[in-house]
């Protein structure tokens, strides 16, 4: 069918003729890869009344078999139904332990069910961490399918550079004119100074910058000095979004950078747990949602409707701890600052990959731990390790009740 770049996807989506093929390939930066996804789901639920129903699988532990099978079962509600595969080892040399590699075979197989027709009303969707177009399941598969292009050049040439930047000119646009605000030119270059290339890490930051201004229309260079730490990447905030994303790389990287950066143990236990405690309060808080309000889903939602359907309740939540006492006010409010509500969105979404149980066994694991480093001569890396791919594995920890 096609491969369209990041930067046309609203535009080929904002085109009633360009219809979402039963195949689409997302490929490579993952904050735009999460935000292609997002624009997938949005496109899908456009006019239609009987909803998406969605299924998230984790490629690197899902077998190719699964995925087809899960793609060839009917939805019991003969809604549309759209299946997610996270992280697929589509281009992967050498998967991890614990983790899958598609072998040729798997790729013929996933070959021959997209060019064979996937049922209609299915959408398998698989993302990628890269997009090599030199193998022959790319050319297979866009015959067919459409393939979104998140790649962006991490190379340190003019030319690379100016990608990157242009790639967080965009994503400031969009968070600016959401939140009414405006950048000067030498506040932007200065953030993308002190942020570098991480567009994830990037729109945290510039969330932070609009709730920290408030009624303030324009964002300064003075505010972002003032905000914004000088390093080139925010490494717990980064760790603890790995943990959220169940990505157990990553997650293990951060933790040896902190490590060797000379963060203490005990200080990236308590960023754990204070990760934890607030996916239990908004997961708890969205189970009890959920039960009243069945048919408002999550996993079907974007951010303009999770502030126009969830976020009131969110609000009444919040106003209701704040009647109690300062102690239960810092321990129960869910959106603490009614200006930035983004990170809100995307803890509820990343909660919704674990359950309650999965989330206070890992609350539990992190007490043990916490007694062990200070009672014993166990290696601390070693446990907190031992605690990240866990959390981050398929199932997650588990105590027995």
């Amino acid at each position: 069918m096609a491969t369209v770049k990041h930067t046309g996807l609203d535009q080929w989506l904002a085109d009633a003729g360009n219809l979402v093929p039963g195949f689409v390939l997302c490929a490579g930066e993952s904050y735009l890869v999460q935000k292609a996804v997002d624009g997938i789901k949005t496109r899908l639920m456009r006019g239609n009344t009987r909803g998406v129903h969605l299924e998230t699988l984790d490629g690197r532990t899902t077998i190719m078999g699964d995925v087809i099978e899960q793609i060839s079962t009917f939805s019991f509600f003969g809604e549309k139904k759209m299946v997610l595969v996270r992280q697929a080892p589509m281009f992967a040399v050498k998967a991890g332990a614990g983790e899958v590699s598609y072998s040729e075979n798997d790729l013929k197989r996933l070959s021959d069910v997209v060019e064979g027709g996937i049922p209609e009303g299915h959408f398998l969707v698989m993302t990628a961490e890269s997009l090599d177009r030199r193998r022959k399941i790319v050319k297979t598969l866009e015959k067919t399918g459409l393939i979104i292009d998140c790649t962006v050049p991490q190379g340190a040439r003019k030319a690379d550079m100016d990608d990157q930047r242009q790639v967080l000119q965009n994503i400031a646009g969009q968070i600016l004119k959401q939140n009414g605000k405006t950048m000067a030119p030498a506040a932007f270059s200065e953030l993308a100074d002190r942020t570098g290339f991480n567009p994830a890490l990037f729109a945290q930051n510039l969330e932070k910058l609009t709730a920290y201004t408030g009624n303030r229309s324009a964002i300064t260079r003075t505010d972002v000095e003032a905000v914004i730490l000088r390093d080139k990447k925010d490494p717990i905030f980064s760790l603890t979004n790995a943990l959220m994303e169940k990505n157990t790389g990553d997650a293990l990287m951060y933790l040896s950078s902190l490590l060797k950066d000379g963060f203490h143990e005990l200080q990236i236990l308590k960023a754990f747990e204070n990760l934890v405690r607030r996916m239990l309060l908004v997961k708890a808080f969205m189970l009890d949602f959920s039960q009243k309000h069945p048919d408002i889903r999550m996993d079907r939602m974007n951010f303009n409707a999770f502030k126009q359907q969830i976020m009131p309740a969110i609000t009444a939540h919040d106003q209701a701890a704040r009647d109690q006492t300062k102690t239960a006010v810092k321990d129960l409010v869910i959106a603490p600052n009614p200006n930035s509500l983004y990170p809100v969105f995307q803890t509820a979404e990343k909660s919704a990959r674990f359950s309650l149980n999965e989330l206070r066994s890992a609350l539990i694991s992190l007490g043990d731990l916490d007694y062990a480093l200070k009672s014993s001569s166990i290696s601390a890396q070693a446990g907190i390790e031992q605690f990240v791919m866990t959390f981050c594995r398929k199932g997650g920890p588990h105590h027995g009740a």
